[in-house]
Parts: structure tokens; C-alpha cells; sequence
């Protein structure tokens, strides 16, 4: 790596802490976009990403490092810096699987294969996670970094109930004591971010439901159960009674994704299919919301005399921003690009596994601004066209090492 140029001022608001780097260099910016356009051009699902391993692997040993893949075979960490066995480090967490939906894009970098795609920035947070490890294993060789830092390069994070626990079970967090992660926003302008004390995503559930009944004429009804008639109660009428149940703070919400009956118009099926999210915005609620769920569906499903099985899987629960670790972030933004690029956001009905890190240890996640300066579209996560501000890999870069290097007496 060339050494780090001096802060450029067209690039940030200058830093008043002599030890953050300055803006990073051209080689190196135009090494991970390259880097993440080659991740978008090859997108693997959760728990496959061994292409992306081997490659994030290759480039940490090319930097002197000493990366570990993790015991599923995909995923790994890389530890930097002064590791003495007691000071305890900072984590930054970069999530590598990709999504099961076509790449709609015409740019150069399309996904190659089909049905697979980044839609939802995970080959830039792993960029990012990997530029700020290059940029921080060049200074602990030049003695400026003083705390150990570990990257996490974790799979599966869109297979529920999240490839975190797993990574968790496999010791990720052992002589951790803070941990930091991004994740894209579409909504925000690049060379900005977006943070929030508290929760910042919601908690997320799978739900799965069939319904039967004996099925029949549909010139009867009346002597059978309308089993279509009965699925389409459950469908409106469970969210309606949920709202009841709860308190409408905890935003608890039901939103169904498929549903399957039926092949004749003029045959009452016998069987159903159903299947949706359950959102809430905290954690009462998300403990609830099995029973309340499993309750509301057999109160509609019996007085339609409709018999129901239901499958609920849990999730994950809120991404909830500890307060000193939003700060950290807040601060090492500002000390790169000013109080200007630090902006608030809204808790999101959005599910996201980096909360069962913070079970066990503290943390935050930013809101990473991927949209282009002056475009007005409005673009949204895990759609086939999404794409980034590639400007947005160095912000997160500058972001993840400022806030190492400035992270001295808060772990």
C-alpha cells in the first residue's frame, strides 16, 4: 500500500486529531471498487460465499495479515494491531452473502449469475470492512494503532434466523468488547451517514400457514368449509386484530408475501398456503408475538371452521445502537468530513442480524449514504436495480478507521 497521503481538504473537513490518516489514496480507491464490482459480478447466497472468502482471504494475506476462515467454511476474521490478551478489541462487521433475485442493472459490473445479485450492499460493506483493514494493518506497522481491531467477514445474513449466531457460536467475539457495522441506504446522499441512538431496525420473523378444510362445490358453501373465503379472513382480519392486542408503539406487523390456493373456479380447494414477515419495533413485542400470532390466526381460521398449522421462525430481534458507540461513530465522522455529514434517521421496519451481537457486546450501526449527489429517484434495498455511489466505499473506510483510532478509553 502507498503511504497515506495528507488530508486533502476538497475530500473532508480537516481532522483536529494529528492521528487520523488523511483521504484515502487513489490506488487504493480504485482497488476496492474494482474489488466490489468483482463481489457484485459474483454473488453468492448465504452460507455458499466460498468464492468470496477465498478472495477476501487471498488480499488480507497479501497484506501481511493472518485471516481465519470460520468452521462453516465461508466467512472469516482477521485480527490487527497490538492484541495483548487484555485489551479487547473492536470489531468491524461486514456481511458477504448476496440475494436469490435477477440483476436488472446494465452497467459493466452486472451480476454473472443468474437469479443472484448484491441488491442489498453487502459487497460494499465487506469492501469497506476490507479497505479499513488494509488502511489499520498499515498503521499498527507504524505503531499508530493502539487498540486491537478484529474484521468480521460474516455469511448468511439474509438466512434466517441470521448467520450471526453461528458466527457467535464459533467464538467471533472472543476479547471483543465493542463492534461496529454499516449498512447502505439509498436514501441518503453519499459523504453521509445516518445514526441513531437505540433501535434502528426492527425485529423480523418468518411465518408460515396452511389451512385446510373439506373442501366441495361452490354452488355449496354453506355445507363445507370456504376455505377461500377463510384464507382471505386470516389475511385481513389477523394484522386488524393484532392491532388490538398490542401496543400500537411497538409497531407490530403482520404483511403477507405469498399465498397459494385453489385450481378451479368452481371448486372450494381444501387446502391453503400462507406466508409472511412479522415486524415489531421492540423487544416486548417481539417476545410476544409468537403467541399473539399463533392466537390470532385459530381465532379466525376456527370461526370460518377452517383447521390451521402454523409455523413461526423466529428471526431476529432490533438493532439496538448503544449510546457510546453511536457517538463513536457520530465523532469519527465528524472528525473526517464534518458535523455537515452526520445526519438522524428513523428506526426501519427493516431486520438485520448484527443485533444478536449486541446481545453480548456493545455497538452500532450506521447508516452508509450510497445515493448519487442530485439523483431524485427513489430506489430501495432488494430490488434487482439497486445499486450504489461507489464514492460511498471510501466514506465507509475513512468512517470505520477514524473511529478505531478514536476509540482509546471506551472499551
Amino acid at each position: 500500500m502507498k503511504q497515506l497521503m495528507s488530508l486533502d481538504e476538497t475530500d473532508a473537513t480537516p481532522s483536529a486529531d494529528a492521528a487520523l490518516p488523511g483521504a484515502l489514496p487513489d490506488e487504493l480507491r480504485a482497488e476496492l471498487i474494482a474489488f466490489r464490482r468483482d463481489l457484485h459480478m459474483h454473488p453468492e447466497l448465504g452460507n455458499c460465499e466460498f468464492r468470496t472468502t477465498a478472495a477476501l482471504k487471498a488480499r488480507l494475506e497479501k497484506a501481511g495479515l493472518q485471516p481465519r476462515v470460520l468452521p462453516s467454511g465461508t466467512g472469516l476474521i482477521c485480527d490487527i494491531g497490538p492484541w495483548d490478551g487484555v485489551t479487547p478489541a473492536l470489531a468491524l462487521r461486514g456481511d458477504i452473502d448476496a440475494l436469490p433475485i435477477p440483476d436488472t442493472k446494465t452497467v459493466p459490473y452486472r451480476s454473472t449469475v443468474a437469479d443472484r445479485a448484491h441488491a442489498c450492499g453487502h459487497d460494499v460493506h465487506t469492501t469497506v470492512v476490507l479497505g479499513a483493514g488494509l488502511v489499520l494493518a498499515e498503521l499498527a506497522r507504524e505503531g499508530r494503532l493502539r487498540r486491537p481491531v478484529r474484521l468480521l467477514f460474516q455469511p448468511a445474513e439474509e438466512v434466517l434466523p441470521g448467520g450471526a449466531a453461528d458466527a457467535i457460536d464459533a467464538g467471533v467475539l472472543d476479547g471483543v468488547g465493542r463492534i461496529l457495522a454499516l449498512h447502505c441506504d439509498p436514501k441518503v446522499e453519499v459523504g453521509r451517514i445516518g445514526l441513531r441512538t437505540g433501535p434502528i431496525t426492527s425485529a423480523c420473523d418468518r411465518l408460515e400457514v396452511s389451512l385446510d378444510g373439506p373442501g366441495g362445490h361452490t354452488a355449496r358453501p354453506h355445507l363445507t368449509t370456504d376455505l377461500v373465503t377463510a384464507t382471505a379472513k386470516v389475511i385481513t382480519e389477523v394484522p386488524a386484530l393484532l392491532a388490538r392486542r398490542v401496543d400500537a408503539r411497538s409497531g407490530l406487523a403482520v404483511t403477507w408475501g405469498r399465498v397459494e390456493s385453489g385450481h378451479a373456479c368452481n371448486v372450494i380447494p381444501q387446502h391453503a398456503e400462507l406466508s409472511a414477515t412479522v415486524r415489531c419495533l421492540d423487544l416486548p413485542a417481539w417476545y410476544a408475538a409468537p403467541d399473539l400470532v399463533h392466537a390470532a390466526i385459530d381465532e379466525i381460521a376456527t370461526l370460518h371452521r377452517a383447521k390451521s398449522e402454523i409455523n413461526y421462525v423466529r428471526g431476529v430481534p432490533p438493532v439496538v445502537n448503544e449510546e457510546t458507540s453511536t457517538e463513536l461513530l457520530r465523532d469519527a465522522m465528524v472528525a473526517r468530513r464534518g458535523s455537515y455529514a452526520v445526519e438522524d434517521t428513523e428506526q426501519s421496519l427493516g431486520g438485520e442480524d448484527f443485533s444478536w451481537y449486541l446481545e453480548k457486546v456493545p455497538g452500532a450501526m450506521a447508516r452508509l449514504g450510497v445515493r448519487r449527489v442530485g439523483d431524485t429517484t427513489r430506489r430501495d434495498l432488494h430490488a434487482g436495480d439497486f445499486d450504489v455511489d461507489e464514492g460511498a466505499i471510501a466514506v465507509g473506510v475513512e468512517l470505520f478507521t477514524a473511529a478505531a483510532l478514536l476509540d482509546r478509553n471506551v472499551l
